[in-house]
């Protein structure tokens, strides 16, 4: 059986008090899912506590940040480099595209995220939007296969309309064909209803999931249907 990873992104949600009830709710203590890795994504402000949470539960839940400095130490006012992530994450998501959209980062802002991801240890996990993001790709990924791409159409993004499966899968091969043999998430509108009908394609690897994550009993539901 393949593994599947299960990606929480929580974006900019849940306050230090919500993570509390959140993380009761989901039952942390009892998840030792052997053939899925799941990662949750809090904000910078919940890293520690989530980390604190994860070891003190002895959790297989692993955790991943939302973002990375293109920079490393230094004067870069409100930056979070990699020297600093990695005391708390294993993961980074890089390249969404409402980082894409809301912050103006293009495609060589992308590529500077995850050749710093690669100097800390951290795996990227790398959202593109379509083949021409995949591509812009082909030189940074050549460096390290220790990286996981995210395919999100724009139009699934929170519209509560997800890609077709076979539209998904055939994405992800093309990807796989660009870039490489690696792990390819597919993100956008997943629910636990339909994420069974995504991960069990030939090409895709699991599932990185937005709103959805936000309710605890949903995603632990995700995570038993994936």
């Amino acid at each position: 059986m393949k593994k599947a990873y299960i990606v929480a992104n929580w974006k900019s949600n849940i306050t230090n008090s919500e993570a509390n009830s959140w993380l009761e709710s989901f039952d942390i203590k009892s998840l030792e899912p052997a053939d899925k890795k799941v990662i949750i994504c809090p904000s910078f402000a919940l890293l520690s506590d989530i980390k604190a949470y994860s070891l003190k539960n002895n959790s297989s839940v692993r955790i991943g940040a939302q973002d990375i400095s293109p920079f490393g130490e230094g004067s870069y006012t409100g930056a979070v480099n990699g020297k600093q992530l990695k005391d708390f994450a294993e993961y980074v998501i890089v390249g969404h595209s409402e980082r894409r959209k809301n912050f103006a980062e293009s495609n060589d802002t992308v590529n500077l995220k995850i050749k710093k991801a690669f100097e800390y240890g951290l795996m990227p996990i790398i959202c593109v939007s379509d083949l021409e993001q995949t591509k812009a790709l082909q030189e940074i990924t050549k460096t390290s296969n220790n990286f996981i791409v995210a395919y999100e159409p724009l139009f699934a993004i929170g519209s509560g309309t997800p890609d077709t499966p076979e539209n998904a899968d055939l994405t992800a091969e093309k990807i796989k064909n660009i870039i490489g043999d690696i792990d390819v998430l597919y993100g956008g509108s997943i629910t636990s209803d339909n994420i069974n009908n995504f991960s069990k394609m030939p090409n895709i690897n699991g599932a990185l999931i937005g709103k959805a994550s936000l309710n605890p009993v949903e995603f632990l539901q995700i995570i038993k249907n994936a």
